[in-house]
């Protein structure tokens, strides 16, 4: 009779774990092998304007038209607006157009060293402000709804404070406004860094690879967990490609201009311009209280980039009668390329805009 030690036998244990991950690994291997393109960002769209590194996609769709008033998307500097259309089962964009929105988007490019003198105005008085006049001619809207995610979304308010004629209805998502929070580490971090040394030590063009090792040290773990549980999915075609779409979209970071980094940092980050009303773009006082269209505002409950502290009070200062604060459960992330983005987020924001026809 066998004892209760030798059924579980350490060291055989161990090798048929070793070799189960083992068969994983060469599994995986094969895959990777056979991989020819990490293909995101694939939703058909056209360019129909470009100035300088800037250009404008408008989505092509079959979908009869809901929402006949057209949406400007505004993403972020940082990183690309690949997340909004990673691929086509987790495609915030494609559930866009499959509710019957139009939707044109900015893409911000690649800043070289010739961009380094950029500022917010040059991007929000210039490049947005042209983006919309655009939208607004070829499609002969006077008015054209605006959507902002994350700093796109802080430039979009921006925008329509100063520009409010141009704007139906503006919608954020998981944008920060209030960054006197203590809520999220990386509006602690920035508080205390030197903006002036980071940008003049790397000649006015801030690498995309240090702030994506800023956003890595704000929860490390997470990321060795990625990497540890990535031999769980390298058996599996499909969930393999998600995780290199995913890891293909974090490390397409591009540089930012100096100049607006540093703007950013100092007047927002560091001093909180925006509440107080003490934020000037191109000659002009930013007054938050100039917004008086719809308002629609979206928050992730878990957001660990834009804690929710730092977007619910932006209502508090905006006069529109017509704001909707909305609670979106999830991260930052989740609120683009979860499942339930896709059942539940981008319906909600199609029917808003329709009902705002």
């Amino acid at each position: 009779m066998q004892s209760k030690q030798e059924d579980t036998n350490p060291i055989e244990t161990l090798t048929k774990e070793f070799m189960a991950q083992t068969e994983k690994m060469l599994k995986g291997y094969k895959i990777l092998s056979e991989v020819e393109e990490i293909d995101v960002a694939t939703a058909e769209k056209t360019i129909v304007w470009q100035e300088d590194k800037v250009r404008l996609f408008r989505y092509e769709s079959d979908v009869k038209k809901k929402v006949k008033t057209p949406v400007l998307i505004s993403y972020a500097l940082v990183n690309r607006f690949d997340m909004m259309d990673l691929q086509p089962d987790r495609s915030f964009i494609r559930k866009l157009l499959e509710e019957g929105v139009d939707v044109y988007l900015i893409d911000w490019g690649y800043p070289t060293r010739t961009d380094r003198y950029l500022t917010m105005d040059d991007y929000i008085n210039g490049y947005i402000d042209s983006c919309v006049d655009f939208v607004s001619k070829e499609t002969g809207h006077k008015k054209i709804n605006l959507m902002g995610i994350c700093q796109g979304g802080t430039f979009s308010a921006i925008y329509t404070s100063l520009h409010k004629e141009k704007i139906k209805n503006l919608i954020t998502l998981v944008a920060p406004f209030d960054f006197n929070t203590e809520d999220g580490l990386l509006f602690k971090w920035s508080r205390d860094i030197d903006v002036d040394k980071i940008v003049d030590a790397n000649d006015g063009l801030v690498p995309g690879e240090f702030l994506n090792m800023g956003f890595d040290m704000l929860k490390p773990i997470s990321k060795v967990k990625k990497f540890v549980n990535i031999l769980d999915v390298m058996e599996d075609k499909d969930k393999l490609m998600n995780f290199l779409r995913m890891e293909q979209w974090v490390a397409d970071s591009p540089d930012q201009a100096g100049e607006c980094y540093r703007q950013f940092i100092k007047d927002l980050y560091q001093q909180n311009k925006l509440i107080k009303g003490e934020l000037n773009i191109g000659g002009h006082t930013v007054n938050l209280k100039n917004i008086d269209v719809p308002v629609l505002t979206i928050f992730a409950t878990h957001d660990h980039l834009v804690p929710p502290s730092a977007t619910q009070p932006f209502h508090d200062y905006i006069s529109s009668k017509d704001k909707t604060l909305y609670e979106f459960p999830g991260g930052h992330i989740g609120v683009f390329v979860g499942s339930r983005s896709q059942r539940e987020l981008g319906p909600k924001v199609a029917q808003w805009l329709a009902d705002h026809e």
